[in-house]
């Protein structure tokens, strides 16, 4: 990574018409994380999913370009799971493309059957990798509201 890695803010919030239940089965069921996860153009099989969901327990997930088969891996370790409501991710950035990053999910019951996500993450990353980093997370989660549809 340059020198110009910095501590790099992404916060997304989107609102889905499913009960959070079913949000949170999506972020924490490895069939389910492999129908959405990545951006579009990349595939993620189940069995490139492993999931402990508890804190301290793994979380790994290999996708692949259906264009040219190159692969993007995220690994981390859960650091706080509060079901159905929060998951906080803590990657150390040892072979990604950045230097470490805390995630967080929060999921609130709206009613009526609907969830506002809100995902917040810390990474130590460059301006231009931010950047690409937003527009797969909202590509991953445009991904994950058509499969909650």
């Amino acid at each position: 990574m340059s020198e110009t890695a910095a501590a790099q803010e992404i916060t997304i919030t989107r609102v889905f018409d499913a009960p959070r239940e079913l949000v949170w089965r999506a972020w924490t069921e490895p069939d389910r994380l492999a129908s959405w996860w990545g951006p579009r153009g990349w595939s993620t099989a189940a069995s490139a999913v492993e999931m402990d969901v508890r804190p301290g327990g793994v979380f790994r997930v290999t996708s692949v370009s259906d264009e040219d088969g190159s692969e993007m891996s995220v690994a981390g370790v859960y650091r706080e799971v509060v079901a159905p409501e929060r998951l906080v991710l803590d990657e150390d950035g040892a072979g990604a493309w950045h230097e470490g990053a805390v995630s967080e999910v929060t999921l609130a019951d709206l009613g009526d059957g609907r969830t506002e996500m809100s995902f917040r993450t810390t990474i130590r990353t460059t301006d231009e990798m931010r950047s690409h980093a937003q527009a797969g997370l909202s590509g991953a989660f445009d991904r994950l509201a058509e499969l909650l549809a």
